[in-house]
């Protein structure tokens, strides 16, 4: 069996994607962050003491999408064409969705669960003060197109914006 990310020794290594063409991809990611009742009323009321949650993850999602070769030693540095994260409050806590887009050789799925990711992490520290039982759940890829596996959707999946903001 040979490994992608491995060398003849055994070294990790960055695959080489020079040789492809760049295509148009996208990746959706979607996660949650559970709250508890008071914690939701907060959110939903505008009280958080720390501010804005949902403006903060949105803004850390995408800056996440962004940063994505700083925190994976593997991924590729590509360009970032399009990155949007969708917040929802629900009575269970907080519903995000992460769109990345690229025209680039590699795809984008890293960057879209990053996106998620890095905005529930968002969320978890400005309501962290009004609970420290918050907690992060589901981060999962839901679908991908583009690239030479072509388009995936998670079965049981609407790939359509889950969160309204």
């Amino acid at each position: 069996m040979s490994f992608t990310h491995l060398d003849a020794a055994g070294h990790a290594r960055m695959v080489d994607v020079t040789e492809k063409q760049p295509t148009v991809r996208s990746a959706t990611a979607r996660g949650f962050v559970r709250c508890a009742p008071h914690v939701v009323a907060a959110l939903r009321g505008g009280s958080v003491p720390k501010g804005d949650v949902l403006a903060v993850a949105r803004i850390a999602g995408i800056a996440g999408a962004k940063r994505t070769p700083e925190l994976l030693p593997l991924a590729h540095v590509i360009g970032v064409h399009g990155a949007a994260v969708d917040v929802r409050v629900v009575d269970e806590g907080v519903e995000l969705q992460a769109t990345v887009r690229t025209a680039d050789r590699t795809g984008v799925e890293m960057e879209a669960l990053t996106a998620v990711s890095v905005a529930a992490l968002a969320v978890v520290d400005m309501v962290k003060a009004l609970d420290k039982a918050t907690s992060i759940t589901d981060v999962r890829l839901i679908a991908k197109t583009g690239g030479k596996s072509g388009p995936w959707q998670r079965p049981g999946e609407d790939v359509g914006s889950e969160a309204d903001g």
